[in-house]
């Protein structure tokens, strides 16, 4: 009799846009301003051109102020016939504002749980995360929960805090109770 003893396939940690747990979480949903096939799952996206109601990926020059939050993957988008998912322009997509969610990670980043997460604002890896700031990144309000997927999906669990963005003011103090 002979028994399997060794396993060649891991099981990944999870999917990109995958949401981790039922912790308190909020999605909203949005339509998708990229072309056909640009938007993923699992990636940091900003203020579209109709603010509340479209999102796109950053570009260079956004600030954490734009960021909506993850893209998150309600597992209804369609396969195409090889296999590949393709977000069509104007479709809706929801988008995670708190919660922990699966993120896509840039090549070559190494996060450790509790490190901060950074959006990518540029290149081919725009709306990817990574753990080091430097001239094409934004601090989001989010922290890793763990490093990237052994697998080689390059992806990692993010937490995305309940709280307001960095806007570069400050807000005006309404306490009347201050002489």
């Amino acid at each position: 009799m002979s028994a399997q003893t060794r396993y060649g396939f891991s099981t990944p940690i999870g999917f990109a846009g995958g949401i981790y747990d039922l912790s308190p979480y909020a999605i909203d949903t949005f339509l998708n301003e990229e072309e056909t096939g640009t938007m993923s799952f699992g990636v940091g996206v900003v203020t579209g051109s109709n603010a509340g109601a479209g999102v796109k990926l950053p570009k260079s020059g956004d600030t954490a102020a734009k960021f909506e939050g993850i893209t998150v993957n309600n597992r209804t988008t369609e396969y195409d016939v090889e296999g590949n998912i393709s977000i069509r322009k104007s479709s809706s997509i929801n988008v995670m504002r708190y919660g922990r969610v699966y993120v896509r990670v840039a090549a070559g980043a190494e996060p450790k749980y509790g490190d901060a997460a950074y959006l990518i604002t540029s290149g081919k890896q725009a709306g990817f995360f990574t753990n080091t700031a430097d001239t094409t990144t934004v601090a989001v309000k989010a922290r890793f929960l763990g490093s990237v997927d052994s697998t080689g999906s390059q992806i990692a669990l993010v937490e995305l805090f309940n709280q307001a963005q960095e806007t570069g003011s400050k807000v005006p103090d309404t306490d009347d109770t201050k002489e």
